[in-house]
């Protein structure tokens, strides 16, 4: 039984829904087949269904967009601008090439295909979905045409930032960064032509939150070159590259207006800031070292305990899934898809819970312990 899409299985498997107690819960669910499991799995199917077909217009506008462009170094230029950073653009004099290679449409199917593979992408297409449904049955503005601008919109967005961290990581795909390099301006204004048919509001607020995400992402670039002075402030700061991302898509799936909106911004940007503490530990196993800058590295540092640095870590997300649980006692009474997010948030607490057992039978402590900045 596989209740979350995404390149890992193995959070998922029985095996591992059976090591956690949120996990037993999602099992106790599916075997007597409540709304809220209903629900995820029908969204999760329709998602498997239509991505190939999601994938495929992107892969056709993309090429299009770059197609048909006659200035692709002001583009560039402009991008960069835009984000703050020469380091996620091209070189003019490397632009003629791979604009050359990138006019075949099988190329460019190639890398759609690898951005599009994250666990993120795939995980928030269907909660897109659901939301945004949610929010049509209750307004009964039921819009088939518009719901397909919004999500797909918003999971173009977001699959941005996968080409860009690959971009500053240099961590994969690295015969292929050159590629997205060009891309990612193309792929930006695709979102934003999408995003602007919910109508100016919706559009300002994506903006908003496109702005706000780049300033999180910005102070997370900075932390990493003083990691024994953060602060809490600063962490808090840096995880706006979380909530404002998805708390911003949250808040547009009702069209941005309130009281759904609102309600939706604050399920959304928790859920995220939560799933954030789960990466962070699962990338400090996957890593060797407690990632720079992270929770698990301020709680570590603030102890001189690694352990308990990821214990209140767990204990972090936990406040966070609290609070993005507030969301659902505001939603209206008789919601449609109360439930689905009920099931939603408990999936990523046995994400988080996972990783955290996992991390304490790898038994690394004094590995990274020894690692740690001073």
């Amino acid at each position: 039984m596989t209740v979350v899409s995404g390149k890992d299985q193995s959070v998922v498997s029985k095996e591992a829904l059976m090591s956690t107690k949120p996990g037993k819960q999602i099992m106790k669910q599916a075997l007597f087949k409540s709304k809220g499991y209903k629900l995820f799995n029908q969204y999760k199917d329709e998602t498997e269904k239509e991505f190939p077909n999601f994938a495929e217009r992107f892969a056709q506008d993309l090429y299009k967009e770059i197609k048909s462009d006659s200035s692709p170094n002001s583009t560039q230029q402009a991008f960069g601008d835009e984000v703050g950073s020469n380091e996620i653009i091209l070189k003019s004099s490397e632009i003629d090439s791979i604009k050359t290679k990138l006019n075949n449409i099988e190329i460019i199917r190639d890398r759609v295909a690898r951005i599009l593979n994250s666990n993120f992408v795939k995980m928030t297409f269907p909660v897109f979905n659901a939301l945004f449904d949610g929010a049509a049955e209750f307004s009964g503005n039921k819009d088939a045409n518009l719901k397909q601008n919004i999500v797909e919109g918003h999971i173009l967005a977001i699959d941005l930032s996968e080409p860009m961290d690959r971009i500053v990581d240099k961590d994969e795909d690295l015969e292929y960064l050159d590629d997205y390099k060009l891309m990612n301006p193309y792929i930006l204004k695709l979102a934003r032509d999408k995003i602007s048919k919910g109508g100016d509001l919706v559009l300002n607020e994506f903006e908003e939150g496109f702005k706000e995400a780049r300033i999180g992402q910005y102070i997370d670039e900075e932390l990493k070159s003083k990691p024994t002075e953060i602060t809490e402030e600063e962490m808090t700061l840096s995880y706006k590259k979380y909530r404002s991302v998805m708390g911003t898509a949250g808040k547009n799936m009702a069209l941005a207006e309130r009281p759904l909106g609102e309600i939706f911004y604050l399920g959304m940007a928790r859920a995220a800031e939560g799933v954030g503490c789960g990466n962070e530990i699962e990338d400090s196993i996957k890593n060797g070292f407690v990632k720079i800058p992270s929770w698990p590295l301020y709680y570590s540092l603030l102890a001189n305990d690694v352990r308990k640095g990821f214990e209140i870590t767990l204990e972090k997300s936990n406040l966070f899934l609290r609070d993005a649980r507030l969301a659902i006692e505001l939603l209206p009474e008789n919601f449609s898809h109360k439930e689905f997010l009920d099931f939603l948030f408990l999936t990523v607490e046995h994400y988080n819970q996972f990783w955290f057992n996992k991390l304490q039978k790898a038994d690394k402590w004094s590995e990274f312990e020894s690692k740690l900045p001073r």
